[in-house]
């Protein structure tokens, strides 16, 4: 099966720039090409196995696919700052892999860039970041790992390590939206508590919704891998929230498939289904966390069985040989106004579709993968 994994890679390498494979909403919606997360999970995934393998297909493939948006003066085709859209942030992380791989100044420009957006991002008044303007005054777990581990590297490299701000920012996550009893993050917080999704006491969202705990999870892991080790104190304020989102989510482990499901809390209720793309973040993140030190070694092993499970469970072999990865939440969220739907009940998360081969689960996936590797070596 793992030698598979490499054609089902190589598959969605014949992408061309613009026009991804990985990006279901892009080709469902008819969006235009732009500057995203979705693209910035397979982007960010393919740098790690050209790291890890060596092989420069990986690294050409990116590449050539990020060229078609950065700009000579840094600018990035599809990326309009003032919307202020943590996501937006995301797929600039692998600019600093290729501006050190190929020395090309526009990535720098780029990375600079995007860190305008940063400095100038609006905030809530515990002083977290929105998660988007069309999202004011809002926090998104996932909004975690889409800002937080860009603004942590560009510290280490460029800011003279304060990362002060990032860690009162997860500290905040911690106090305002972590539920003692269920040892669990809920998916969103209103801190006028006052849109229709949030309760009016507390702010938060109605459920915990297994793909921001994922995100979470991996925002967590890559800051730390990120941040400077010898910082103490906020390496291991970060150390430690890992570790506790991760005991927190394995209390929900499914004991057959070693997978979670897509609202957490609920194993077994009536249409809630084990979810690709929460599962292989988790994954990643232990794999990852224990590589790291962060997580203690007998913790190895539960990641390699979650890893497992989701291949077994979800990555399928046609009679072509062809792959595919199911079992992917296509997409949720809180809102806005005008979208009474998403409104973050159980029966909303159930109502979104399901699909096969979205980066959101196939990024991840891969990610893990090459922890995997790297355990052989």
């Amino acid at each position: 099966m793992y030698k598979s994994i490499n054609k089902y890679i190589d598959k969605l390498m014949t992408s061309e720039p613009g026009k991804p494979l990985w990006n279901i909403e892009q080709i469902l919606q008819g969006k235009n090409p732009s500057w995203n997360y979705i693209d910035g999970c397979m982007t960010s995934s393919l740098i790690e196995m050209y790291k890890t393998t060596k092989s420069k297909k990986y690294i050409n493939f990116v590449k050539k696919y990020v060229d078609f948006f950065i700009q000579d003066d840094g600018t990035i085709k599809g990326y309009e700052i003032d919307k202020y859209s943590t996501d937006d942030v995301c797929e600039s992380r692998i600019l600093f892999d290729l501006y050190d791989i190929t020395g090309e100044e526009r990535y720098k420009k780029a990375i600079d860039f995007t860190f305008s957006q940063v400095k100038t991002h609006p905030r809530t008044k515990e002083g977290n970041f929105w998660h988007k303007k069309v999202y004011p005054n809002q926090v998104w777990l996932d909004g975690l790992y889409m800002i937080q581990p860009f603004y942590a590297r560009y510290q280490t490299r460029y800011g003279n390590k304060d990362y002060a701000d990032i860690i009162k920012q997860f500290n905040n996550v911690r106090k305002l939206m972590f539920d003692e009893k269920a040892k669990l993050y809920y998916h969103g917080y209103d801190s006028t508590k006052s849109m229709f999704w949030a309760n009016k006491k507390t702010g938060l969202s109605q459920n915990f919704w297994l793909r921001s705990i994922g995100w979470f999870t991996v925002g967590l892991v890559d800051v730390l891998d990120y941040i400077d080790e010898q910082m103490y104190d906020e390496y291991n304020t970060i150390k430690a929230l890992l570790k506790e989102v991760i005991d927190g989510i394995l209390q929900y482990q499914d004991e057959e498939s070693k997978m979670f499901y897509q609202v957490p809390n609920f194993p077994g209720r009536e249409k809630n289904y084990l979810e690709t793309s929460g599962s292989s973040m988790i994954a990643y993140a232990i794999l990852k966390g224990v590589r790291l030190e962060a997580l203690p070694e007998r913790y190895r092993k539960i990641g390699v069985d979650i890893f497992n499970g989701i291949c077994n469970k979800y990555l399928s072999i046609k009679e072509d040989g062809d792959l595919n990865l199911g079992g992917i939440c296509l997409v949720a969220g809180l809102g806005p106004e005008d979208n009474l739907r998403r409104d973050g009940s159980y029966d909303y998360y159930m109502s979104e579709p399901v699909v096969e081969n979205d980066a959101k689960g196939v990024g991840p996936l891969i990610m893990a993968y090459t922890e995997m590797m790297k355990i052989k070596d």
